[in-house]
C-alpha cells in the first residue's frame, strides 16, 4: 500500500523509495567509513538518528529538488523533522520546467541489491520470527548437523514453536510464568524456547548432568535456580527425564518435570498473547564462576539491542554463514549464534557440543564445507583445536571464508591466538580473522568488539608497576617478565564503558581498576535478587566484576575483581599461573585452580594451587609439587602456600568451562579438599611488612588526588575573580586577549600542566581552524597555547546564561543556534563574513564530546564555509585533556597536553563534493596524530550514544 501524506492523498511506493534513497546516499557521504549505518526509514530523526546538520539539510533539500523536479520552501526543511515530513510536502512543491536532473538518482548499492533481511522494525523476538515467516518462509534458518543434517526453515521453527505454545497453554502456562528447559542441542530446543516466548511465558535455560560423579553439585546448583526463578515446569530429555525428577520434591513452585512430546500441542490451538518490547524475553543464569548463580533479567528491547549493535560492529549480512557448537544453555550461543543468526537471516550451521569435544576437527570441517563466515569459541576451543587437530586433517580443511573468528567467554590466552593462527595458517585462516571480544550475561551478551578484520592486539606491560600499583606501563620488547593482556576493542554502538578506583571515580588511561559500563543492552537487575541488584549497580553505571585497563580507547581485561590473589601488596592474576601449571607433563590440561584462601589463624590470604593429574603414586606426586613450586616462584618470585594434587573431576567449573575458583576456596577451607595445611608465620609476617609499601604508596596517591583536585579548582576561581572583571571592562578587544592567554597559561604553570605546542608556522591568515574535542578544557588550552586569538564559535546555550555571555562576548565567541534550522544557516553566513574579512575562526567540528576516546564524525559547517570561501583549514590536535578531565567528571588529573597545529589543508572546490574531501583530508590529519580510536567506522547517532544536553557541543 502507498504511504499516506499529510493530506490525506497517497504518494506513490517509488516515491518514498527514492526520497529514502537520497538521504540513504547523503548519510553515507557524511559518514564514509563506517562499516554500517543507521536504518533509514520515514520516521528516522534527521538530526538525533542520521546525524544530519543544517548545512546537510541544505544539501538534501537540494538534491530533493533536483530529483522531483519541484521547488520547496526553505520552511519545510527547516521544520521537517522525519524524511515522512518531507514526503507530504512533495506534492504540493511548484513543479520546476522539465530539465535533465544535475544528480541523477543513484544505483541501488550492492548491500540493497542482495537484500538486507533484518527486520528493522521489530520490537520483540517474536516479531522477528514472525517477519521472516511472512517475508521468506521456506528460507532455510539453520541446519542441525548431528548424526544426519536436519534442516529448518523459518516456517519449520514457526510451526513447532507454536504447537509447543499450545501445548503449554493447555498445561496452564500464564503470561511471565517461568519454564525451565533442560534439553540438548536438537530441534526440539528451539521449538521448546520459542513455544516459551509464543505462549508469553519466560524460558530458563539448564544445563544438562555432565558428570555422574558430580550429580550432586549438579542438582544443587539447578534447585538453587528453579528456587529463585520460581518455575513452573521443566522441560527436559527422556534420558535425564528421571534425574531431573528429582527436583520436583525440592522446589515448592515446579508442577510438572517432563519431555518435549508430554508438552506438544497442536499448532491450529495455540491462542496467541500480546508481548511488548520491555517484557522480559528471557532469564539467563549466569556462569557462577565467583559465586551462586545469579538471574539475568533480559528483555525483548535489550536482546535486539544487543543483536543490532553486534551486528553493526561485525558489519554481518544476511549472506554471512554462522557455524556454532556452542550449548544453547550459554549465553554466547544462544544470543550471539542463534538469536543474532534468526535477525540478520544469515544461516546457521549448528551441531552439539559434544561433537566438538569428541572430535574437535568436525568444527573446522563444518566451516569447510558450508563455507562459514562467522563462528565463536571460548579460549579453550581454539587451543583445543591446536592440540587435537593431527596435520593429516589440515589438508582437507580450508578456512579462507572465515572472516571474523570470535573469541571470548574466558580469558583470552596471547599463547592460544599465536599459536591457532600459525597451526590453521596453511588451511587459509588469516590472522586477521582473529576476533578477541568481551561481553557478559548483564550486557546480554556482547560488549566489546574489535573492528573487523584487524586481528588480534597484544599489549605488553610490565609486572612490576601493575602487580603492585594498577599501572599498565608498556614493556620493552626485552623485558622477559613482561604480563601480555590481549586487546578485546571498544564499546559496542551505544553502549559506554569506564574504568574507576574503589570510589567509583574514573581512572585515566592504563590504570587497572574495576570495569564498568551502561547501554540499551544492560540488565534492569538480577530476578528476585536485590541485594545482589544494589550491588551490581553504581548509579547509571553497572559493575562488570571484571579488573581492566584502557590504552587508545581499547579495553584490556586483567582478571576477575574477587578472583584476584594481594600477596605482599602485589596483585597476582591466577589464569597466568594455572596457564603456566597446565604445560607440565602429568598435569590435567585446563584442571588447574589458582586461589587464595583465608588462613584461620592469621587471617591473611595464602596462595593455593590445586590440580588434577590422574598419577597416584606418591613418589610421582611429590615431583609434581616439586615443579609447580619451581613454576610459581619462576612467575611471581614466591612459592604458593599450598599444593592440593587431587584425582580428575575434584576441580569444579561452570557450564562453560570456566574453573570456579570460588567454589574451589570453599571446599578447601570446608576441608573437603585433602593437602597438608602448613603455617609459615615467619614468612606471613615478612609479606606483611612488604605489602606495607605499596598500601602507603596507594594511600598517598589517592590524598594527593583530591589534594590537586582541590587546588585546580581553587586557582581557576581565584583567576577568574580577577580576569572576569578585566575582560568586561577592558575597552579594546585585543588588550583582552592577552590578558586571559596569561591567566591561562599561569593556571596550567601553577597546576604543573605542561602544555607542548608544534607547528605554529602552520597559522596563516585568514583561516579556519578545525580542532577534535576531547574534554572541556579543549578550549582553555587553545586560548593559552595559540598565539593568534581566534573567534571560538559555540554553542548558542552559552549566551543565555548572564555571566558567561558577557565575558565570552567580550572575547569575540560567536554564539550559534544548534535546533533552530533558519538560524543555524543565517550563523553559516555570518562566519562567512568574518572569514572575508580576513578573521580566524575555530570549530570544534566534532561538534560534541564524549567520555569515551575516539574521534566522532565531524560535522560539515566548518567546511561548506571554507570550500565557499576558498580559504585553508588548519587541523589541530589535542591530546591529554580528555584524561586531566573527562566529561561527565569535575575531577581533574594531573597530565601533559600536547597541541599540534598541521599544516593548512586547501579545498580543491566550492561545492558539496568538495567540502566532503576537505573534511575528510582534515579528518585523516588529525586521527593521525591523535592515536584515538576512528569511531565514524562504527558510526553511532548521538541519540544511541546516549549523549545529553549538558554534552552537546554541535555547530553547524
Amino acid at each position: 500500500m502507498a504511504p499516506e501524506t499529510g493530506n490525506g492523498a497517497q504518494q506513490p511506493a517509488g516515491t518514498a523509495e527514492l526520497l529514502l534513497e537520497q538521504v540513504h546516499r547523503l548519510s553515507r557521504e557524511l559518514h564514509p567509513g563506517a562499516v554500517t549505518l543507521p536504518e533509514v526509514t520515514l520516521d528516522s530523526l534527521l538530526d538525533r538518528d542520521l546525524g544530519l546538520d543544517s548545512l546537510a539539510r541544505v544539501e538534501l533539500l537540494n538534491r530533493i529538488e533536483d530529483t522531483f523536479r519541484v521547488r520547496l520552501p526553505e520552511q519545510v526543511l527547516a521544520h521537517a523533522e522525519t524524511p515522512r515530513d518531507l514526503l507530504r510536502h512533495l506534492d504540493r512543491g511548484e513543479q520546476q520546467p522539465e530539465k535533465p536532473a544535475s544528480r541523477p538518482p543513484p544505483a541501488v548499492g550492492r548491500d540493497r541489491e542482495q537484500g538486507d533481511l533484518a527486520p528493522g522494525h521489530a520490537a520483540t523476538l517474536v516479531d522477528v520470527l514472525a517477519a521472516h515467516v511472512a517475508g521468506r518462509p521456506k528460507r532455510l534458518h539453520l541446519l542441525l548437523e548431528d548424526q544426519e543434517s536436519q534442516p529448518l526453515t523459518y516456517h519449520d521453527l514457526d510451526h513447532g514453536a507454536r504447537a509447543m505454545a499450545a501445548g503449554l497453554q493447555q498445561h496452564g502456562l500464564q503470561p511471565a510464568d517461568t519454564v525451565a528447559i533442560m534439553l540438548p542441542t536438537g530441534l526440539d530446543y528451539f521449538f521448546t524456547f520459542f513455544g516459551i516466548l509464543l505462549a508469553g511465558g519466560v524460558p530458563v535455560p539448564l544445563y544438562p548432568p555432565a558428570r555422574p560423579s558430580q550429580i550432586e553439585e549438579h542438582l544443587r546448583r539447578h534447585r538453587t535456580i528453579l528456587d529463585n526463578c520460581g518455575a513452573r515446569f521443566l522441560v527436559t530429555d527422556p534420558r535425564v527425564k528421571g534425574v531431573a525428577g528429582l527436583l520436583r520434591g525440592a522446589v515448592a513452585t515446579l508442577e510438572r518435570v517432563d519431555t518435549v512430546a508430554a508438552f506438544r500441542g497442536r499448532a491450529g490451538d495455540f491462542t496467541a498473547v500480546p508481548i511488548r518490547a520491555g517484557d522480559t524475553a528471557f532469564l539467563q543464569y549466569t556462569s557462577g564462576s565467583t559465586g551462586d548463580p545469579k538471574g539475568v533479567i533480559l528483555t525483548h528491547a535489550n536482546l535486539l539491542a544487543n543483536i543490532r549493535a553486534m551486528g553493526r560492529a561485525c558489519a554481518v549480512r544476511s549472506d554471512d554463514v554462522f557455524v556454532s557448537w556452542l550449548p544453547l544453555y550459554h549465553d554466547m550461543g544462544l544470543i550471539g549464534a542463534w538469536l543474532g543468526s534468526l535477525y540478520h537471516g544469515c544461516r546457521l550451521v549448528i551441531m552439539p557440543p559434544l561433537s566438538f569435544l569428541a572430535r574437535p576437527e568436525r568444527w573446522l570441517a563444518a566451516i569447510t564445507r558450508h563455507g562459514g563466515t562467522l563462528s565463536a569459541s571460548p579460549n579453550f576451543g581454539y587451543e583445543f583445536c591446536s592440540r587435537r587437530i593431527s596435520d593429516a586433517t589440515l589438508a582437507d580443511l580450508d578456512l579462507g571464508s572465515w572472516r571474523m573468528a570470535f573469541n571470548g567467554a574466558e580469558p583470552v590466552s596471547p599463547v592460544t591466538i599465536e599459536t591457532f593462527c600459525r597451526r590453521f595458517a596453511s588451511c587459509g585462516f588469516r590472522r586477521e580473522a582473529m576476533t578477541p571480544v568481551y561481553g557478559l550475561a548483564e550486557s546480554s551478551v556482547g560488549l566489546v568488539f574489535p573492528p573487523p578484520g584487524r586481528g588480534p592486539v597484544i599489549d605488553r606491560v610490565r609486572r612490576g608497576p601493575l602487580v603492585s600499583d594498577g599501572r599498565a606501563l608498556p614493556a620493552s620488547d626485552q623485558d622477559a617478565t613482561a604480563l601480555r593482556f590481549v586487546g578485546c576493542g571498544f564499546p559496542l554502538p551505544g553502549h559506554q564503558v569506564r574504568v574507576v578506583d574503589e570510589s567509583d571515580r574514573e581512572l585515566p588511561e592504563r590504570r587497572q581498576g574495576r570495569l564498568q559500563f551502561k547501554g540499551p543492552s544492560a540488565t534492569s537487575g538480577y530476578f528476585r535478587n536485590p541485594d545482589q541488584t544494589r550491588a551490581l549497580f553504581h548509579g547509571p553505571w553497572l559493575d562488570t566484576g571484571d579488573l581492566a585497563y584502557i590504552a587508545g580507547g581499547e579495553v584490556f581485561l586483567t582478571g576477575r575483581i574477587k578472583e584476584i590473589i594481594i600477596r605482599g601488596g602485589r596483585n597476582i592474576y591466577p589464569h597466568e599461573l594455572e596457564g603456566a601449571i597446565n604445560d607440565i607433563e602429568g598435569i590435567r590440561r585446563g584442571c588447574t585452580a589458582v586461589f587464595g584462601a583465608t588462613d584461620p589463624d592469621s587471617g591473611t590470604e595464602r596462595l593455593v594451587v590445586l590440580a588434577e593429574s590422574r598419577k597416584r603414586d606418591a613418589g610421582t606426586l611429590e615431583t609434581l609439587r616439586q615443579q609447580i613450586n619451581e613454576v610459581t616462584v619462576d612467575l611471581l618470585g614466591t612459592p604458593p602456600d599450598d599444593v592440593v594434587i587431587a584425582p580428575p573431576g575434584t576441580v569444579l567449573k561452570t557450564s562453560s568451562g570456566k574453573i570456579r575458583r570460588t567454589a574451589c576456596r570453599a571446599l578447601y577451607e570446608e576441608g573437603r579438599l585433602t593437602g597438608p595445611q602448613r603455617a609459615v608465620w615467619l614468612q606471613l609476617v615478612r609479606l606483611f611488612l612488604a605489602g606495607l609499601a605499596p598500601r602507603g604508596r596507594r594511600l598517598l596517591r589517592r590524598t594527593g588526588e583530591y589534594l590537586y583536585a582541590a587546588w585546580s579548582w581553587l586557582l581557576l576561581a581565584m583567576i577568574s575573580l580577577v580576569t572576569w572583571p578585566a575582560v568586561v571592562l577592558l575597552p579594546v578587544q585585543r588588550w583582552r586577549w592577552p590578558l586571559v592567554r596569561g591567566a591561562l597559561r599561569l593556571l596550567a604553570l601553577l597546576t604543573g600542566t605542561r602544555i607542548t605546542v608544534r607547528g605554529r608556522a602552520n597559522l596563516e591568515t585568514p583561516s579556519i581552524l578545525v580542532a577534535n574535542h576531547a574534554s572541556y578544557l579543549d578550549s582553555l588550552v587553545l586560548a593559552a597555547a595559540l598565539p593568534v586569538h581566534p573567534a571560538f564559535v559555540a554553542k548558542a546555550e552559552l549566551a543565555g546564561k548572564p555571566v558567561s555571555r558577557l565575558f565570552l562576548s567580550r572575547l569575540g565567541v560567536i554564539f550559534v543556534e544548534r535546533f533552530d534550522f533558519e538560524k543555524g544557516v543565517e550563523d553559516a553566513r555570518r562566519i562567512s563574513r568574518l572569514v572575508r574579512e580576513g578573521r580566524q575562526v575555530l570549530f570544534f567540528a566534532e561538534g560534541t564530546l564524549q567520555r569515551m576516546p575516539g574521534l566522532l564524525p565531524f560535522q560539515m559547517g566548518a567546511f561548506v564555509v571554507a570550500a565557499r570561501e576558498k580559504t585553508a583549514v588548519i587541523p589541530i590536535t589535542i591530546r591529554g585533556t580528555r584524561n586531566k578531565l573527562r566529561a561527565d567528571s569535575w575531577f581533574p588529573r594531573r597530565g601533559a597536553v600536547q597541541v599540534n597545529i598541521g599544516r593548512p589543508v586547501r579545498p580543491d572546490g566550492d561545492d558539496w563534493a568538495a567540502a566532503l574531501r576537505l573534511r575528510d583530508r582534515v579528518r585523516r590529519a588529525i586521527l593521525r596524530r591523535l592515536g584515538e580510536p576512528d569511531l565514524a567506522t562504527t558510526y553511532t547517532s548521538l541519540a544511541q550514544m546516549e549523549i545529553g544536553p549538558a554534552e552537546e557541543e554541535r555547530r553547524p
